[in-house]
């Protein structure tokens, strides 16, 4: 999968709610739970099966067409649920 570094924040808005994962040196960190798949993150999110990296725009072939990779000291950008088709 995508190499992310530590401290980086996956932000992904979904029914009208931002969900941001954190980026940690054992994987990833979600509403205060460990995870060590971006897949299983979607699966909670969205109660279906998803790619996490395509989810999260991480791939070239993205659902959302934009990646949402963003530094722990930049503004958080999201993309909003219609991207989805």
């Amino acid at each position: 999968g995508p190499r992310i570094r530590p401290g980086s924040r996956l932000v992904r808005e979904w029914h009208g709610r931002t969900h941001t994962v954190r980026v940690t040196d054992d994987g990833f960190e979600f509403q205060g739970n460990a995870y060590r798949s971006l897949t299983k993150i979607a699966f909670d999110i969205t109660g279906a099966q998803w790619s996490g990296p395509r989810f999260f725009g991480l791939t070239k072939t993205s659902a959302t067409g934009t990646a949402t990779l963003d530094s722990v000291l930049n503004s958080v950008p999201t993309i909003p649920e219609d991207a989805n088709g």
